[in-house]
């Protein structure tokens, strides 16, 4: 049993600016607010708070198509009528915008989970956190979900480089579909999600039937369910093997039933990397988060939410524990249990842990170094810029330039 554990947590204040744009679900502010219930917490104390590289396009072409990583580069709200064609090959539109400084907000939330994974590959933490990451609908070639980038799979692309295996479990109320395709051919990777399924809930896949295939065959674990899962129903299916009131999501699960299931995996002290994703509520979001790095940091927090920028919109309670929802149950036990029975199944016909030859270790990517005598000594360079070029292991943020701050929830 580790004594206490080293844990990372990665942030850049830049993502609050990132506006998707109106009636967009998706609306990375929540990310500030998350941020600034921990700093209320005085969660930052226990924790190595880091400002991600911004992962190069070099970087992002370790999964993605090097044509779509240079189109996400080069595109910009103001060029976008020019490139129809390609707005639609790679599925860009109404539900993921092109919107001004896309590309750098994917080198953000792309690089605090590349660097989460270097980080545990070096033994320099036992966890590492990225809230901003966990866009998981991005596929090779394209954007999905709300998501471009695919930083989970560059995450576990890094952590194969020191791990023969990989389990990536995910609890989004959506299934995890581009990590699952991504690594649906091989052992060296376990994917296993619990979402809702039917009745065209997005994306439409995740059946149990989908287990994968040639070497990854069983390797695809799917644990498909229906309207309404209770936190007793969703914890006790997690151990034998979002969400919140949220907009999109389809469960009762409160708060406590989704950290339960993040103390449940902390409790095997493995190497840990532990990201955001969906959620659209942001103050329950904001909520969610922060309750789990407290359960990541073995920390009890009071249920009242501590003076913040952001406390307005926690009213009129100002708590931080929330009731579960009210939709009706649609899981009855006998699905359940059908459910559970195909799954073991499933897990039966895996016959050992695969075995993997290893390597040598691929070296981290090269990150141009920051040369001081190519600068020119006459241009001034404002601070936040030259904040940017160093990294603390004290650094975090009392204030964000967030351009959400003051409007509504739509």
């Amino acid at each position: 049993m580790r004594s206490k554990d080293r844990i990372s947590y990665f942030y850049d204040g830049d993502v609050g600016s990132v506006y998707f744009g109106p009636n967009h679900p998706m609306k990375p502010h929540r990310l500030c607010m998350t941020h600034h219930l921990v700093l209320s917490y005085e969660l930052h104390k226990k924790m190595e708070i880091y400002r991600p590289h911004k992962a190069y396009p070099v970087e992002l072409a370790q999964f993605h198509s090097a044509d779509y990583v240079e189109f996400l580069h080069r595109i910009t709200p103001d060029t976008q009528h020019l490139f129809s064609n390609e707005l639609a090959k790679y599925n860009l539109g109404e539900d993921c915008p092109v919107f001004e400084n896309l590309f750098e907000f994917c080198q953000i939330y792309a690089g605090g989970t590349i660097d989460a994974a270097r980080r545990l590959n070096h033994q320099l933490c036992d966890i590492a956190i990225n809230w901003a990451g966990g866009l998981h609908h991005a596929k090779k070639c394209e954007a999905s979900g709300f998501c471009y980038i695919n930083d989970l799979v560059l995450g576990i692309l890094e952590l194969l480089k020191y791990h023969a295996r990989v389990l990536y479990i995910d609890i989004d109320v959506h299934h995890g579909d581009g990590v699952e395709e991504a690594f649906y051919f091989t052992d060296r990777v376990m994917t296993v999600s619990f979402h809702k399924f039917g009745d065209m809930f997005f994306p439409g896949t995740g059946d149990v039937k989908e287990i994968g295939e040639r070497e990854g065959k069983f390797y695809a674990i799917n644990v498909p369910l229906k309207d309404g899962i209770d936190d007793t129903s969703f914890t006790r299916l997690f151990k034998t093997i979002h969400l919140l009131a949220d907009r999109l999501g389809c469960f009762n699960l409160s708060i406590d039933g989704h950290a339960e299931c993040v103390r449940i995996v902390k409790k095997f002290n493995l190497p840990l990397l532990v990201t955001g994703g969906g959620g659209y509520t942001k103050e329950n979001v904001a909520r969610c988060w922060t309750v789990e790095t407290g359960v990541l940091l073995d920390t009890e927090l009071p249920n009242e939410i501590p003076e913040n920028e952001y406390i307005k919109y926690f009213a009129p309670e100002y708590s931080l524990k929330i009731p579960n929802g009210h939709i009706e149950n649609l899981n009855s036990k006998s699905y359940i249990g059908t459910i559970k029975m195909q799954v073991l199944e499933n897990l039966r016909c895996i016959q050992h842990a695969p075995s993997v030859q290893m390597q040598e270790v691929p070296p981290d990517f090269y990150i141009p170094d920051f040369d001081e005598d190519e600068q020119n000594p006459d241009e001034r360079i404002d601070q936040h810029t030259q904040d940017k070029q160093i990294q603390r292991d004290d650094e975090y943020y009392e204030g964000d330039n967030d351009n959400d701050h003051n409007m509504d929830d739509v």
